[in-house]
């Protein structure tokens, strides 16, 4: 498909530079099979779901994985998106023509890598040096690796430390929150278990490459990223389960949907999953995994509205943007909510 079918404008007011506060505070917008699109709040996600619903989260944990360091009297920015091994991470540069393979990068608090050759998405591999790990040296020397639409409007500071990581963030690795769950607060998941609204976690390492535009003029040309993730036997088993019961298994975010899809067969039965992910949703794919998904709302002609109008049809979610960009809602991943319930006739037809 063409990537500019994908394509809106977006009032520079819309993107939202701090979260709402509190998290569940957010507004949210319901779209429901073919009905009127209605404006809520992320409170009422216990009154929309139903007894037996699944919430599946992911328990990722966003680590500081934007580095500013020198080589010689050249600056070089990094930001880290993939685990290789213990020492050494594949990373995004900028100023990348100021450095060769082999050089050394100093950061700050006596932190250094030595520079390997660059890959064929135009990262390149750092190799720290040291016996510590590397999530203590990013602890010392690294920032929160807030997106490109936020950081270029305000500096990273402390509350990003905590406003840019879930309640459920548990499992290091991640350079990019899973944000859909950023709206919830104990209090929420207290009133959600009550209404008998079960929740499971899952791990996807969300890469920065999640940000990367699409360069391509078709979506067949575009070439995904890898994250690493996992779903362990006893999740899967609990999410087949539910299913078979009645229930729906929701989906909080992308990142989770994008797991969760990658882990279930022809047959909609999910299986236990370890391992890397380059699966790229567009309109044509059959949703085999969820019932629905709760997200942010996202880029133009990024992948991730590829998804979601791959989970509820171009045109709805057209309409569905121009109408939260009229009403005034927050995008991206400090803003607001979208909750997107497709007809089990629609599910069935992809």
């Amino acid at each position: 498909m063409r990537v500019d079918l994908f394509d809106f404008e977006l009032p520079p007011e819309n993107i939202a530079l701090r979260p709402a506060r509190p998290r569940d505070a957010a507004r949210m917008l319901v779209v429901e099979g073919e009905g009127p699109f209605r404006d809520l709040g992320v409170r009422d996600l216990p009154a929309l779901l139903r007894k037996g619903d699944v919430l599946v989260f992911n328990d990722t944990r966003v680590i500081p994985a934007q580095l500013e360091g020198l080589r010689g009297e050249a600056r070089i920015g990094a930001t880290l998106h993939k685990r290789l091994d213990l020492r050494r991470w594949q990373a995004f540069i900028r100023n990348a023509k100021r450095l060769k393979p082999g050089q050394r990068i100093d950061f700050p608090a006596g932190v250094s890598a030595i520079a390997e050759a660059g890959a064929d998405d135009g990262s390149w591999t750092l190799r720290f040096d040291g016996d510590e790990p590397v999530e203590l040296l990013l602890e010392r020397a690294g920032q929160m690796p807030l997106p490109p639409y936020i950081a270029g409007k305000r500096e990273t500071d402390a509350a990003d430390r905590v406003d840019y990581q879930t309640m459920f963030a548990a499992r290091d690795g991640a350079v990019a929150a899973p944000t859909a769950a950023l709206h919830f607060t104990p209090e929420l998941m207290a009133s959600l278990a009550e209404a008998g609204i079960a929740h499971e976690t899952l791990t996807l390492h969300v890469g920065a490459g999640t940000f990367l535009p699409v360069k391509v003029d078709d979506t067949a040309q575009h070439r995904m990223h890898a994250e690493w993730g996992t779903i362990d036997l006893a999740t899967a088993a609990r999410l087949n389960a539910a299913r078979k019961a009645g229930g729906r298994v929701i989906a909080v975010g992308t990142t989770s949907l994008r797991l969760l899809e990658s882990a279930t067969g022809e047959d909609g039965i999910i299986q236990p999953f370890v391992g890397d992910t380059a699966i790229f949703i567009t309109p044509g794919y059959r949703i085999r995994a969820i019932d629905g998904l709760m997200t942010n709302f996202h880029l133009p002609k990024s992948t991730l509205f590829m998804l979601v109008s791959a989970l509820m049809g171009r045109e709805r979610m057209q309409a569905a943007y121009a109408h939260a960009i009229a009403a005034h809602y927050r995008f991206y991943s400090y803003g607001d909510a979208g909750l997107l319930l497709p007809s089990q006739s629609a599910l069935a037809a992809k």
